[in-house]
């Protein structure tokens, strides 16, 4: 039998090192980039103790901390900043070297990364109406977001301020702020009538990370709307606005809100919101991509398709 080149060069390379497992190496890779092991758990699909329970294997096979707490967040050890950056790239190779073997079957898909939250929230729900009006692509939803995503995607969608450098950029959300809730409590008595009446409903809160200091708070939006006399430090507290939005569904309280959170359960009756007054933030959501492929036909339709359905999300609803 007569070996490739390809071939003959694997065969002759080095045995390479035993690898701790890929699981515990992923869950610690999305922990270190996201200094959270419940984002992690989001960027994953698993539960934050899975997360937590992979990175403990992890480190009693190095022989080491890789994590360690830092106030109300996470820090990386100087045993897990050494080995960070490289799993990132490692990984972001293997999603490469997959993305290589799949298109040698002809099949070249349009790869779009967001993070986990906004692809099951806005963007999943929406795919499929893409794919009906451009059958001829493929579309790829990544959820895993990650700064160097665009390694491997076509086009990324992320939260900020709007300053990506040396990307395209365009603007799908402006990030207001309203509350909202299941129409079953705005008709509990007492009734929700005005902001003031707040004070009769359990508010649910999200504990941030400080890393986003500037995003509103209860005491900002009762202040907003004149109803600063509610007390606005109490109630039920949850790291994902997803999981307030999640109590918010099941009538457990009222929670704070953004369009590309809420969209589809105000579209659906399943939240409302009460009341009118919004407060402004200074992020929204973007669709990022290379400037070499901005005006490509694929990445074109994409980017028009979304900044459509999200004016019609902010106008509707839906």
């Amino acid at each position: 039998m007569v070996l490739s080149g390809v071939e003959q060069k694997i065969l002759t390379m080095a045995t390479p090192p035993r690898l701790p497992s890929l699981n515990a190496l992923r869950a610690f890779e999305a922990v270190a980039r996201r200094l959270s092991f419940a984002r992690a758990a989001e960027d994953l699909f698993v539960t934050k103790a899975a997360v937590a329970q992979q990175v403990r294997l992890l480190e009693e096979e190095i022989g080491a901390a890789l994590v360690a707490r830092s106030g109300r967040g996470l820090r990386l050890t100087e045993a897990g900043a050494a080995g960070a950056a490289t799993l990132t790239e490692g990984f972001a190779q293997l999603a490469r070297a997959a993305r290589a073997m799949r298109e040698t079957r002809g099949r070249r898909f349009l790869v779009v990364n967001s993070s986990a939250s906004f692809a099951a929230t806005w963007l999943v729900g929406r795919i499929g109406r893409f794919k009906a009006r451009h059958p001829d692509i493929d579309v790829l939803v990544d959820a895993d977001a990650r700064d160097d995503a665009l390694g491997e995607a076509d086009a990324m969608i992320r939260w900020g301020d709007g300053h990506f450098a040396g990307l395209s950029v365009a603007k799908l959300f402006e990030e207001t702020v309203f509350p909202v809730c299941a129409p079953r409590l705005v008709a509990a008595d007492p009734p929700l009538k005005t902001p003031a009446d707040l004070r009769y409903r359990t508010l649910l809160q999200l504990d941030w990370n400080p890393s986003f200091p500037t995003w509103p708070s209860w005491s900002d939006w009762l202040k907003a709307a004149g109803a600063g006399e509610v007390d606005s430090a109490h109630g039920v507290f949850f790291n994902q606005m997803s999981m307030a939005i999640s109590a918010a569904r099941q009538g457990q309280g009222v929670a704070l809100a953004s369009p590309a959170i809420a969209a589809d359960d105000l579209a659906s009756g399943a939240l409302v919101a009460p009341f009118a007054t919004t407060v402004a933030t200074p992020f929204g959501y973007y669709f990022v991509c290379r400037p070499e492929v901005a005006q490509t036909p694929r990445i074109q339709a994409l980017r028009d398709f979304l900044v459509e359905e999200a004016a019609l999300s902010r106008k509707t609803g839906t």
